[in-house]
């Protein structure tokens, strides 16, 4: 069978949520983009490196400059900077072991550490939410029906991750200490405060073989390095107005980052397994003409859909592989049923969801010939 008739055929078939369709629309997409999985550790290294050099130098731009409105705009390229090079924790999940060796580790080394994000803390978790039975239930860790949940629930999914810094340094700079010394600590710990997640219900499994060295070692740099930074402003050493300014950055960075997670998903799930098309349209693309994606999803997370649909894609290869399906897929089919235009407007549905199901629940609540 040739891959036109296969797009033709699965064309006319997407329009339900069957396993067949499942089979169909995975198998079209694989068949036109089987020569895109190739990691280019030329485009890693670069675009990574690049993202550090800028966030950093911009971040030391942002301390030292007096004037207030350039000191400002210094910030914000780094945020956006720091903020991309951070995308690549979620790279750091889907690479296969050893095809860009040593990433990891300087990874960890430049950003992650520093940062206090260290990437033991989405590897091992990030995965859960690509399982097939996992995804959009009570098992997924980065999953929140936030469609179907208070209208408050929306702002304060963002706001909440403003104090992020100051929670990221007490969990590394007296949790980790204080639970190497006390168990029932290290067990909180380690379920509730070792991963990247927004499901409140999730619990973390302990590490185990390899893995576990990775953890241990990422904890103890990241703890280290904590109490250096508190020690370090506390005594003067790191002037307040520069630990301050470091604060906000990576508070922008995060606050960038769950505005992107806020609208990476239609989050209308209500906890039953979906099938692989109805996470696919659960999930979002942003793709071009829109320009501004390129910043506040950036490495690839504009085609978040695509990369549910298309996990082992690398991040430089979803243009691509979006561009191929478009133009081999007739319009109106189910593959574009999850492209959207803009963030602006993703975030509008989502709070006029969530005040409409909450408005139907409240009706549904009322005795019959109530008056609303």
């Amino acid at each position: 069978m040739s891959p036109d008739s296969i797009v033709t055929e699965a064309g006319q078939a997407v329009a339900g949520t069957s396993s067949f369709d499942d089979n169909e629309l995975i198998r079209t997409a694989a068949k036109l983009t089987r020569d895109l999985n190739a990691v280019n550790p030329v485009i890693y290294w670069a675009d990574f490196l690049a993202s550090i050099l800028v966030g950093y130098g911009s971040m030391v731009a942002a301390i030292m400059l007096e004037t207030p409105g350039f000191a400002v705009l210094a910030g914000i390229v780094s945020v956006l900077a720091l903020y991309r090079a951070g995308s690549f924790i979620h790279e750091l999940t889907h690479i296969r072991r050893g095809s860009l060796p040593g990433f990891r580790f300087v990874w960890n080394a430049l950003l992650g550490v520093p940062l206090l994000l260290p990437s033991f803390m989405y590897e091992g978790i990030h995965n859960l939410h690509h399982a097939r039975t996992r995804y959009g239930t009570a098992e997924d860790p980065e999953y929140l029906p936030l469609a179907l949940m208070k209208p408050y629930t929306v702002p304060l999914f963002v706001l909440v991750s403003v104090l992020a810094p100051i929670g990221l340094l007490i969990r590394y700079a007296i949790l980790s200490p204080l639970s190497l010394v006390i168990p029932p600590l290290r067990k909180v710990v380690v379920e509730r405060y070792s991963g990247l997640i927004i499901n409140p219900e999730f619990r973390r499994r302990p590490p185990e073989g390899a893995f576990k060295k990775q953890w241990y070692a990422q904890e103890i740099a990241a703890s280290i390095w904590a109490i250096a930074l508190l020690t370090a402003a506390a005594t003067g050493f790191l002037p307040l107005r520069a630990f301050l300014i470091i604060l906000a950055i990576v508070s922008g960075a995060v606050v960038l980052n769950q505005i992107r997670t806020l609208v990476a998903h239609l989050w209308e799930n209500d906890g039953e397994v979906m099938s692989v098309t109805e996470q696919y349209l659960d999930s979002v693309n942003v793709p071009p003409p829109a320009l501004l994606p390129a910043l506040w999803a950036p490495v690839g997370l504009r085609y978040h859909a695509l990369h549910h649909l298309l996990p082992g894609v690398p991040y430089h290869a979803l243009g691509e592989a979006h561009r191929r399906i478009a133009k081999a897929l007739p319009t109106g089919t189910t593959y574009y049923r999850a492209n959207h235009t803009s963030l602006w407007a993703l975030v509008a549905n989502l709070v006029r969801g969530s005040a409409g199901h909450t408005a139907a629940t409240a009706a549904a609540a009322r005795p019959a010939g109530t008056a609303s």
